[in-house]
């Protein structure tokens, strides 16, 4: 099995606008899978763009979430 270092808040304020899934869940403390299915039921802590069939995660989104406040409030 494999380890992924969590990402800190400080690290996710310096990426682009948008991050791949596996990005997300590592900051977020989930495995990448975890948030794929979450995404799939409409149960996603954060706020993802589809483009064609690429799903990517909002990067602000997952700044307000690790900051501790609540996904897609603006």
């Amino acid at each position: 099995m494999t380890t992924v270092r969590r990402l800190t808040l400080r690290e996710v304020r310096r990426l682009p606008a948008t991050v791949d899934v596996p990005t997300a869940a590592s900051a977020l403390g989930i495995g990448r899978s975890t948030l794929y299915e979450a995404i799939r039921i409409g149960q996603s802590p954060v706020k993802t763009i589809t483009v064609q069939r690429r799903v990517v995660v909002l990067t602000s989104d997952l700044v307000r979430v690790l900051e501790g406040g609540e996904a897609g409030a603006a």
